[in-house]
């Protein structure tokens, strides 16, 4: 966390120097495709994310299920 405390003392100008430059460096035709891929990017990220929320809801569901299929003794019961 201490490697992103530079970024609290940065003003309105810093930022607008900054943009120019990443302006001057990529071009303006350039900046719609980077966002778009970093929002594409973003965008698989949340869908990995909520792939694994399901799995681990499905695991825990089958989990319960097989507690409920057992009787006291462990015998499997249909």
């Amino acid at each position: 966390m201490k490697s992103l405390l530079f970024l609290q003392n940065l003003g309105a100008g810093e930022i607008i120097i900054i943009a120019l430059v990443v302006l001057l460096l990529f071009g303006g035709k350039k900046i719609p495709e980077l966002m778009r891929g970093i929002g594409k990017g973003v965008r698989s990220f949340k869908e990995g994310i909520n792939d694994v929320e399901k799995e681990i809801g499905s695991v825990e569901t089958d989990v319960k299920n097989v507690g409920k299929d057992t009787g006291k003794d462990g015998d499997y019961q249909k």
